[in-house]
């Protein structure tokens, strides 16, 4: 296998840690000889051992068996190794002390405690550094965390449900405009996302939960309530997770103090005039518009007050499909 194949399966392989290891990246390890396949390991599980730590203490099962010194092999690794001590030890200093001396590195950490200096580590140690193998497809994989970091904000996402004529709710009732499905595709949206945002209005209404409920494992999302009223602290919002309630209005300030935190990606999901607060101070990076073939009448309340006003915000739509009878529509900023 070459170092090309070596990354695609480290990637492809890391994926499934994404729920567990989240708000940090997923990052995979593999530790090979030639064209023999040593050990692998992966970051499972946030504020436990990372990828290289794990795909070295795999490979020493095998010492004296398949190598005879850690410095016959090779250490591919798809995000730079860490340099600081932070709740494990430093990545790099570790591949040092075991004496490897060939690293293939995807892509350099965009963390400021990172950002080459776990390479610096290494090439000061006589190791031979490759870098830049698969670099966009890591990036990618990673996205809220290269975006925070290189953003110094965290991505935000803004989802809404609407009724075929633009319609948010109905004052006074709690209905469901969207299928069953698309409720179920809301569930791993919020497991993509390390905070859920949402507004009093939307507490007192509706009383939500705004947990993901998948069957797979995952670190719920922190949750952050923005209310100047009264709220009921025995709600279901503030069950099964740590909440930040922020008693201002500054949207600017709110977010910006995630900035040196390790949430990297907000999803907003709330009412009409918290939505269009967000948008109309150019914080929302991405919209989810799921849109039910039922319409809510004279008596609902607009999503919107302008035609386009979507693309008048600033964005252009990036994918569109069915789920069930609606439309999920997902809208980038035109940047």
């Amino acid at each position: 296998m070459n170092y090309e194949e070596l990354m695609l399966r480290a990637i492809k392989k890391a994926n499934k840690y994404r729920h567990t290891a989240k708000p940090n990246p997923v990052v995979g390890a593999i530790i090979f000889k030639e064209n023999e396949i040593i050990s692998e390991g992966y970051h499972e599980t946030y504020g436990e051992n990372h990828a290289e730590i794990n795909a070295i203490g795999e490979a020493q099962k095998f010492l004296g068996k398949k190598f005879q010194d850690f410095s016959e092999l090779s250490l591919l690794c798809t995000l730079e190794p860490c340099s600081h001590i932070g709740k494990t030890g430093s990545c790099a200093d570790f591949i040092v002390k075991n004496g490897f001396k060939k690293v293939i590195v995807g892509a350099i950490d965009p963390n400021p405690k990172v950002a080459g200096r776990g390479i610096k580590i290494l090439k000061n140690n006589n190791v031979q550094v490759e870098i830049g193998i698969c670099k966009n497809l890591v990036e990618e994989q990673n996205k809220f965390f290269f975006y925070k970091h290189k953003s110094n904000k965290p991505f935000i996402t803004v989802k809404i449900a609407s009724s075929a004529d633009g319609k948010s709710h109905i004052n006074g009732k709690r209905i469901f405009i969207t299928s069953e499905a698309s409720r179920d595709d809301v569930q791993l949206v919020r497991a993509d996302h390390d905070a859920i945002l949402t507004g009093g209005n939307t507490l007192r209404n509706d009383n939500p939960r705004m947990n993901a409920r998948v069957n797979f494992s995952l670190n719920q999302s922190k949750k952050i309530l923005l209310t100047n009223n009264m709220y009921n602290k025995e709600s279901n919002f503030f069950k099964n997770g740590s909440v930040d309630v922020f008693e201002i209005n500054d949207l600017t300030k709110i977010v910006n103090s995630y900035k040196d935190t390790e949430i990297c990606s907000i999803l907003v999901e709330a009412g009409p005039k918290l939505v269009n607060s967000f948008l109309r101070e150019r914080m929302v990076d991405e919209l989810i518009v799921y849109t039910s073939p039922k319409k809510l009448g004279e008596k609902g309340i607009n999503w919107f007050y302008e035609d386009n006003a979507i693309e008048n915000y600033g964005f252009k739509l990036e994918s569109s499909y069915k789920i069930d009878t609606d439309l999920k529509e997902i809208f980038k900023r035109d940047e």
